[in-house]
């Protein structure tokens, strides 16, 4: 008679046992409420609850992503510009994460679409373009506050993209190629200077060697010989002196 009730008994046990286990990943947390009232929180690997009167729900704390959809802001000047960011956040309180706040993911979400375009319309275009680091960090303090009462901790906060209007862009390439052209004249006109200056320089080391310059002219007829392939023939500056004695005295008589 006993070893009939026995059996019922044993398999019930076995099933409340096997109903009581609960397996919590290395990247999760496990909360634990008994009749709707937080009870404890389960930790990385094997756990037993009490089936029927408590459950869990799990929690996922790795570092996540969320992406801001992109934000249409107006700049301190006045400039529409259309931003979108991305958000690294990680849960380090399990219990607040679903306790506190229905859906963290979706508030933190609107959050720092809130704070993206509160922070943007603090700053000019310039300040905007060149310091996207420096208004993610501000990004970053501005959600610190609000999450960290949701179990939430920001890691970092990045902006990806700052799309400026079609007439924007072209006056921002107008300005950027005036600048190169203007760049490229002050290199020209620096070579130039230089240029003359050794120009100068070698006139005055001529005038102070005159064989330099007879040196420089051959060298010139040497070049332009080799160029055309052409013969030419030097004649001694004195013969060449004498011949023009010559010419002067024919054309007298």
């Amino acid at each position: 008679m006993s070893s009939v009730y026995l059996i019922p008994i044993s398999l019930i046990v076995i099933i409340i046992f096997v109903l009581s286990i609960r397996i919590v990943q290395q990247w999760q947390r496990g909360v634990v409420f008994f009749l709707g009232r937080y009870k404890r929180e389960l930790k990385p690997g094997f756990n037993l609850i009490i089936p029927v009167f408590e459950y869990v729900r799990y929690v996922d704390v790795r570092t996540r992503t969320m992406d801001v959809i992109p934000q249409e802001v107006m700049t301190k000047d006045s400039v529409p510009v259309k931003i979108d960011a991305v958000v690294y956040y990680r849960v380090f309180n399990a219990m607040k994460s679903i306790v506190q706040v229905e859906n963290f993911v979706s508030a933190s979400t609107l959050m720092a679409q809130s704070k993206l375009r509160d922070v943007v319309g603090k700053y000019d275009l310039d300040t905007l373009l060149a310091s996207k680091d420096k208004i993610g960090k501000e990004i970053l303090e501005a959600l610190q506050g609000p999450t960290d009462d949701w179990g939430i901790t920001i890691v970092s906060v990045e902006i990806k993209n700052i799309e400026l209007p079609d007439n924007m862009k072209r006056a921002m390439a107008k300005e950027a190629e005036a600048t190169r052209e203007k760049r490229a004249r002050q290199i020209k006109a620096s070579a130039e200077e230089d240029a003359s200056l050794a120009f100068l320089k070698a006139a005055k080391n001529m005038s102070e060697a005159p064989g330099a310059i007879l040196l420089r002219q051959l060298q010139t007829w040497q070049e332009i010989g080799a160029e055309q392939n052409s013969l030419i023939i030097l004649v001694p500056t004195e013969f060449a002196k004498a011949i023009g004695r010559l010419q002067s005295k024919k054309e007298e008589k």
